[in-house]
């Protein structure tokens, strides 16, 4: 098959799944229902890997950066003045325990420890993956962090609502 049909099928797989993971109501549905429609396509094997046109991976990556930047506003930085202390806390704890973590998975369960130490770090699947890619081992990163944000976006809204029962 021509790559730039494969590529196609792999497009349409991510956006049909992730526009049926909007009726889920689960924060980030149409990110994870791409994930999975384009991963599950992918998995089953009955197509070759996709081969991105030159470019389109950087192109993709300012994309995602620009969105990522326009949801900065002035509120933000203004939030920052009082929340700087907590954010210095919550991304030190973070970035210390998946270190902590990957190195320990790595040991435990024989895994490459660049591998563990991307797919427990503390960012967002899109980022980390594009990080691994640059190792050669974006794939296994985005696998870790597609279950860890499939995970999270599954548990931690029930949590909230528990916690805080008046929203």
């Amino acid at each position: 098959m021509p790559p730039l049909a494969t590529l196609l099928l792999y497009t349409l797989a991510g956006t049909t799944v992730g526009l049926l993971a909007l009726l889920s109501g689960i924060p980030a549905a149409p990110l994870a229902g791409a994930i999975l429609g384009a991963g599950l396509l992918s998995m089953s094997g009955s197509l070759e890997q996709a081969s991105w046109p030159s470019g389109t991976r950087t192109a993709l990556e300012i994309g995602i950066g620009t969105v990522i930047g326009t949801g900065l506003s002035r509120t933000s930085l203004d939030q920052l003045q009082t929340l700087w202390r907590p954010a210095l806390l919550i991304t030190l704890t973070l970035v210390l325990t998946g270190i902590v973590v990957g190195l320990w998975s790595s040991r435990l369960l024989g895994i490459d420890p660049v591998i563990a130490l991307l797919g427990a770090a503390p960012g967002g699947i899109s980022g980390m993956s594009l990080v691994g890619a640059e190792f050669g081992v974006g794939a296994a990163v985005a696998a870790l962090h597609a279950v860890r944000l499939i995970t999270v976006l599954l548990v931690l809204p029930l949590v909230v609502r528990m916690i805080s029962p008046g929203q």
